[in-house]
């Protein structure tokens, strides 16, 4: 894998579902060892990036590379995806979702996992129905971030947890993700993840407003980088 291309390079991305656009010629680039905030307000395409990125979607038009590789086998086995819903059948168990993960994923790392679910105070031996929705997105977060990948796609990852929760949620994550590696958490709670940011996009009704380090809020004139996103999505 040529380490000197990009984690993510998207180049005119568009997704239309019939005659209305999701994401228009969108054009980022997400180099190595970067946590990125994909920002914007519900409706904004956040999610249906992510799922683009993910090989999930299709996009009507445009290219994406991952290290180079478009969508497809050899790209998801690089990127590790956290989908905003929980998907893991009520009845199974926190073991067997381990060794589902085993089983589908080259790169993922038991004992990491097994790690974190012990901080987390999570037993294996609990089937999903028994967990609350925020254990849930736990469990989740902990196989996602439990796999050695190039490029982790988080969809909303603190939006269904207690504030209490969301500080141990994001030191999960820039703790367990690799420095070869990027992260893109997408989030409307911008003051919640703004901390651990290196770089941000702002997203507004499909169509990439503006690219930058965290650091242009300061430079710019703004208290935080929430702030300005207060200022520039402002009703």
């Amino acid at each position: 894998m040529d380490e000197s291309l990009p984690v993510l390079e998207c180049i005119g991305l568009t997704k239309s579902y019939g005659a209305a656009p999701a994401l228009r010629d969108v054009c980022m680039q997400v180099p190595r060892g970067r946590i990125v905030g994909l920002l914007g307000p519900n409706g904004s395409g956040k999610t249906t990036l992510m799922k683009l990125i993910s090989g999930l979607l299709q996009p009507t038009c445009g290219q994406i590379r991952i290290c180079g590789l478009t969508p497809g086998p050899q790209s998801k086995a690089i990127v590790s995806y956290l989908p905003e819903r929980t998907y893991l059948a009520p009845s199974m168990k926190v073991a067997a979702a381990l060794d589902y993960f085993a089983d589908f994923y080259a790169d993922f790392d038991r004992a990491a996992a097994l790690d974190m679910l012990t901080r987390l105070g999570v037993g294996t031996a609990q089937p999903m129905s028994a967990l609350s929705k925020g254990t849930k997105e736990k469990v989740q977060l902990v196989l996602v971030m439990a796999r050695r990948a190039s490029l982790y796609l988080l969809d909303e990852p603190i939006g269904g947890v207690d504030p209490a929760a969301r500080d141990y949620i994001l030191d999960t994550i820039i703790s367990n993700y690799h420095r070869d590696a990027s992260v893109i958490i997408s989030t409307h709670l911008v003051a919640d993840v703004e901390h651990v940011l290196d770089d941000f996009v702002f997203l507004r009704g499909g169509i990439v407003e503006r690219c930058a380090p965290v650091s242009f809020a300061a430079e710019a004139g703004y208290a935080s980088l929430d702030d300005l996103f207060r200022k520039e999505f402002r009703c």
